[in-house]
């Protein structure tokens, strides 16, 4: 103990052991050497900041082991900075590696930036998302068919990458579907994992498309095992179905002039009284329908006597509405619904008038 406590007040308090300094500098390799690893050292975080990090540490050992080998002419200067260098070396070949790993393709790079990093979604699990689908890309060629109404099973569920695909149900147009939207979210929603079903509309391609594909078995397992995965579809479908109906909607509001809320079950009382002008003929059937809407009894009442006159004007009758019928469709969805609701209204179009696509966007 005594010994190490004379020879740390040796090194703290007493002349240096060295004898004497050099005079010249050690060269030049060796200022380099130095510059390197000072750059080195302000490295930062990152992967590119790990490349900037290992890459100039490992230039600046290079520069130690030529400045051991020519200058110092040190064995252990030699092998310790050739070392530290090597490791730099294999720390920079790993993190090539790992970026090249991480590497998507394009159109998954795309899809990942334009769809889920806004979501903030993990590269990680938006990976075992891309894995499900096995990193496949389908095509469609114009006027191609994806799914057939009555036809093609519910055994998938597609999202569109490129192109413009048009949504028809016994050949009338109903919506588009447009890049980063599901093709077939209304039909995964309405089967259960263990139902099977086939579709109620045709998709059919107006343009060259790209889409890619999960199939349904191996998406319910994914989403049954991940929690988070099953939740961030939840979120994409429920917003992906609501943007379909909106498209519907705004259809509607296109032709007419007005916004209808088509959640309603029938939109007859909406028409009804935005009819601008009634002429007589108008009023005279609406009078026929009143008559026909009044129950027997209120009809076989005996008359009373007449009740006074009011100070102000009469006011006028309401137009009567008539009740639609309950369906006995089970399963009748609401653009079912509003298809019908406009055929059975006269004197107006209803969306289905429109005979080709051009019509709808003009």
């Amino acid at each position: 103990m005594s010994a190490n406590s004379s020879t740390m007040r040796q090194l703290l308090w007493q002349d240096p052991v060295c004898s004497g300094w050099k005079q010249d500098l050690e060269g030049a390799v060796y200022h380099l050497a130095n510059c390197f690893l000072l750059l080195g050292f302000m490295g930062g975080s990152g992967v590119y900041g790990c490349f900037y990090l290992f890459g100039f540490l490992g230039t600046g050992y290079v520069c130690c082991v030529m400045w051991g080998w020519f200058d110092a002419c040190g064995l252990d200067i030699i092998l310790w900075s050739f070392l530290l260098a090597t490791a730099c070396l294999f720390q920079l070949a790993h993190l090539v590696y790992r970026l090249r790993k991480n590497t998507l393709p394009e159109e998954f790079d795309l899809l990942y930036k334009t769809l889920c990093l806004p979501l903030q979604v993990p590269l990680q699990v938006y990976k075992e998302i891309v894995h499900c689908c096995e990193e496949q890309v389908f095509t469609l060629a114009t006027e191609q068919t994806y799914a057939v109404e009555g036809e093609t099973p519910i055994n998938r569920l597609s999202l569109l990458l490129s192109g413009r695909v048009r949504v028809s149900q016994d050949g009338q147009f109903l919506h588009y579907i447009f890049p980063y939207q599901f093709m077939d979210s209304p039909e995964w929603e309405s089967l259960q994992p263990s139902e099977e079903g086939v579709f109620q509309v045709t998709l059919t391609a107006e343009t060259a498309c790209s889409y890619i594909s999960w199939p349904r078995k191996s998406l319910h397992l994914l989403l049954s095992k991940e929690r988070y995965i099953s939740r961030l579809f939840s979120a994409l479908l429920g917003y992906d179905i609501s943007e379909k109906l909106y498209a519907l909607n705004d259809k509607l509001f296109a032709k007419f002039g007005l916004r209808f809320d088509i959640r309603l079950p029938s939109l007859y009382h909406v028409l009804g009284p935005a009819a601008p002008d009634i002429g007589p003929e108008s009023e005279k059937d609406d009078e026929e329908v009143r008559e026909s809407a009044m129950p027997t009894s209120a009809q076989q009442t005996p008359p009373h006597s007449p009740l006074p006159a009011a100070s102000g004007p009469p006011a006028p009758p309401s137009r009567a509405r008539m009740s639609r019928p309950d369906s006995g469709v089970l399963g009748e969805d609401s653009a079912s619904l509003v298809l019908e609701d406009f055929e059975e209204v006269s004197g107006s179009e209803s969306f289905m008038d429109y005979r080709s696509d051009g019509e709808y966007m003009r």
